[in-house]
């Protein structure tokens, strides 16, 4: 016998699928364009067996907190790779692939268009594309402080390792001098931890966020140092390789 759902089974069915397609979503942006100079294809170079940009893809897909994930470029062959790894892509315009044109002014340009589709975004992330120690679990603990402190902006840092405040330059004549020679006698306990931006990542509340990632009151995501490493020149690529092998050895 089959059975013919009630009326009322019916509406509960269509609500839940409506409630579904209108709950908040959270999003992954990762620009990616294929002008890279300093390292040609950087996006797609090949790291340790993937291209560049399938760690960042992969890390979004296996932290589970996004609904779409996204790429911005200008390059058809970052295109492939990107759909190829599983992600959405969208072409930019040239007015957005410029030299000059920042990771986040590409980020506010697509949050905007999105807001005009959809009212049900809650939060947008910014994910590098080249950020091969990126982890499923730092992208969920920046959207867990993003929630839990209420702050508009989150995103990783890491501690300088040396004390900024006797940090050291070299002056017009040749000679060593300090930026702050108030601190010359301060022992480095007495002295207040610097961090530095981690460079891979930026969470934002999009009912608060106006455009700015270091709004004034964003929270910190703090890593260890053996995660964060700029990679902008050859040497960084290979020190950077050797790095990621000896962690996934151990």
């Amino acid at each position: 016998m089959t059975l013919i759902p009630r009326r009322g089974a019916e509406s509960a069915e269509c609500m839940k699928d409506l409630n579904k397609k209108k709950r908040d979503m959270n999003i992954c942006i990762i620009p990616a364009r294929g002008g890279s100079k300093r390292i040609p294809n950087k996006n797609i170079r090949d790291f340790c067996g993937k291209p560049m940009i399938a760690y960042s893809i992969e890390a979004a897909k296996a932290s589970g907190v996004f609904d779409r994930i996204i790429v911005s470029t200008d390059s058809e062959e970052i295109a492939a790779v990107a759909k190829e790894q599983g992600a959405e892509v969208l072409m930019r315009s040239a007015e957005l692939s410029d030299d000059h044109t920042t990771a986040e002014t590409v980020f506010n340009h697509i949050l905007e268009q999105l807001k005009k589709e959809t009212d049900n975004l809650e939060a947008a992330c910014l994910l590098f594309a080249t950020a091969p120690f990126v982890q499923p679990e730092i992208l969920q603990d920046g959207l867990k402080k993003l929630k839990e402190t209420g702050a508009t902006t989150s995103f990783p840092v890491a501690a300088f390792p040396y004390p900024i405040q006797r940090a050291l330059r070299i002056n017009e004549t040749g000679a060593l001098e300090m930026f702050q020679p108030e601190n010359r006698e301060a022992r480095t306990q007495d002295l207040p931890e610097a961090y530095y931006d981690a460079g891979k990542f930026y969470w934002a509340d999009v009912s608060k966020y106006e455009g700015v990632i270091y709004a004034p009151d964003a929270v910190p995501v703090i890593l260890p140092p053996h995660l964060v490493h700029d990679i902008d020149t050859p040497e960084d690529w290979k020190r950077a390789e050797l790095i990621f092998q000896a962690l996934e050895k151990n």
